[in-house]
């Protein structure tokens, strides 16, 4: 496989001290090479900074608090790659994740991006009341964090909608389907998303009703 073209890797992070390291260990620990590591922190107060700083291979980027959405664009904004990915502070890549995904890429170059599936699994620190909470593998289709595509899908579809402060993810691959940028699902487990107090979806709502707008954006587009 050729391991020539550069992969940027970009890491929002907001007061994420307690799992930030562990992400960009999983990213530096990857089997394929070269990766960028680019690190947005979004306006925290906590030691993400320091933590980040700690790596000689993260590029550190500091702005004001604006939102994942933001962070990510200013990621895009600043990376070298022509290949993108995307971790999120609390999460683990296995080894291989780039390896796999960029060798189906490289064999199928009518392929935009490839997506895979995700093991969830709980934060010990976080109190369960209900011990038989069933956590597993997901094939959530639209999951920016198991994505890697190549740049010139983010020149065709654009970036990220800062006007949806939750669900700019979905709002992309939305956009990215009405494009017509073939997104392969690679039916392999390759990270691990861990389940804990900040994420477990107390946004829940506020996404299920930015997607009713997402999809009127959706229809509008098709019939313009």
């Amino acid at each position: 496989m050729n391991k020539q073209q550069l992969v940027s890797v970009i890491i929002p992070v907001y007061n994420a001290e307690c799992y930030l390291g562990e992400a960009i260990d999983s990213v530096i620990n990857q089997t394929y090479q070269p990766v960028e590591i680019i690190v947005i922190n979004d306006g925290s107060t906590d030691c993400s900074e320091q933590i980040a700083r700690s790596y000689s291979e993260v590029r550190y980027i500091y702005q004001s608090n604006q939102g994942c959405a933001a962070a990510r664009n200013t990621g895009l904004e600043a990376s070298r790659g022509g290949y993108l990915a995307f971790q999120d502070a609390d999460d683990i890549w296995l080894s291989q994740k780039l390896e796999i995904q960029m060798d189906f890429l490289f064999k199928e170059p009518d392929i935009g991006g490839t997506i895979c599936y995700i093991d969830n699994f709980l934060d010990p620190a976080v109190a369960r009341d209900d011990d038989s909470t069933n956590f597993g593998i997901s094939n959530e289709i639209m999951a920016l964090i198991s994505l890697v595509a190549r740049k010139s899908v983010f020149d065709r579809v654009g970036c990220f909608n800062t006007d949806y402060r939750v669900g700019s993810d979905f709002e992309w691959f939305t956009r990215s389907k009405d494009a017509g940028i073939k997104i392969k699902i690679l039916e392999e487990v390759l990270l691990h998303r861990r389940v804990h107090g900040g994420n477990i979806s107390s946004q829940m709502q506020i996404r299920k009703q930015n997607m009713l707008k997402m999809f009127k954006e959706s229809i509008d587009r098709k019939r313009g």
